[in-house]
């Protein structure tokens, strides 16, 4: 990307690749408020019973529209890059970050519920409820919003959509570290543990073996959507903390890492679109599921099965 170096160290892009920022970010504001807010009505309107699942969606749609609404703003801070951090720019990055790393613990949260449905079902019944799942929204709500307060007042900033950190140590990276690679490991086994476990589940007929399919890959998709849009940003993020600490501090880190952050950044964006998307055939699926496990031809299977897929 053909980009230059403000005299502030601010990173000043190309009109080429600001009209497809602008394009691309557009697109995602579209999108992301009708398909958020048509989940929301869902949810909220249109759906008779409250569930485990439908208080974490629900938390998810909510923190996908937050992060969608403060797009408008992180492209105003781009078209008017400052050399110094303004109050403005300080509350835009903070409900984007806040959103995003939200985003990411509840998607960890849902995993860890399906997780123990499917693999401690005599415990779920203990362990899960509506009341217990919306307890832990709040608690997540509460420990991203205190983390990224700590961050700002401490002055560690991650050099995001709205300026240029000129210093880099690892202080920088604990965030990204604690807020999405621990809940990756989380995810990936909770989400191994399931699929085994749900291909491990005797069929009792071939209605029971499609639905049970069908949940396989919509686990597989929420991980491989999951890895696909988080993981370059942070891998970024990571790399830029060593680099950071040899360039010089007029100018900022090296274009090209500029150029990764950028992109990876528009890249994990795109997430509370395709969680949208999600929000249906997660639902869909796992209720399928559940409806052919409880069949009154698969009394046998009944007792273990319909707690194994009960995941909505």
């Amino acid at each position: 990307m053909n980009d230059t170096c403000g005299p502030s160290g601010v990173p000043v892009w190309s009109p080429a690749v600001t009209h497809v920022l602008y394009s691309y970010t557009g697109a995602l504001l579209v999108l992301g408020l009708l398909l958020n807010g048509l989940a929301l009505w869902v949810f909220c309107c249109r759906m008779q019973r409250w569930t485990e699942t439908r208080v974490y969606m629900t938390n998810l749609a909510v923190a996908d529209l937050c992060l969608v609404c403060s797009l408008p703003f992180m492209l105003y801070t781009l078209q008017h890059p400052a050399g110094v951090d303004t109050l403005f720019c300080q509350l835009s990055q903070a409900v984007y970050l806040t959103n995003r790393y939200l985003s990411i613990s509840l998607v960890m949260a849902i995993a860890v519920d399906r997780y123990v449905a499917v693999k401690h079902p005599l415990c779920a019944r203990r362990l899960r409820s509506p009341q217990q799942a919306a307890a832990v929204c709040a608690v997540l709500w509460v420990l991203v919003t205190v983390f990224l307060g700590l961050r700002w007042f401490l002055g560690v900033q991650e050099g995001g959509f709205c300026f240029t950190s000129r210093s880099r140590n690892f202080s920088t990276v604990v965030f990204p570290l604690l807020g999405f690679y621990l809940p990756l490991a989380v995810l990936v086994f909770c989400s191994l543990q399931v699929v085994t476990a749900l291909a491990r589940r005797p069929a009792s007929g071939p209605a029971q073996a499609k639905a049970t399919l069908k949940a396989t890959r919509m686990v597989w998709a929420n991980l491989v959507v999951f890895v696909v849009c988080f993981l370059p940003l942070h891998v970024v993020l990571t790399v830029q903390v060593p680099v950071g600490l040899h360039v010089h501090p007029g100018c900022g880190i090296p274009a090209a890492l500029r150029s990764a952050l950028l992109v990876t950044s528009k890249l994990s964006d795109a997430n509370c679109c395709l969680d949208a998307v999600c929000y249906y055939y997660m639902a869909k699926e796992f209720q399928e599921a559940y409806a052919v496990a409880a069949d009154p031809g698969a009394k046998a299977h009944r007792g273990q099965d319909s707690l194994c897929v009960s995941l909505v």
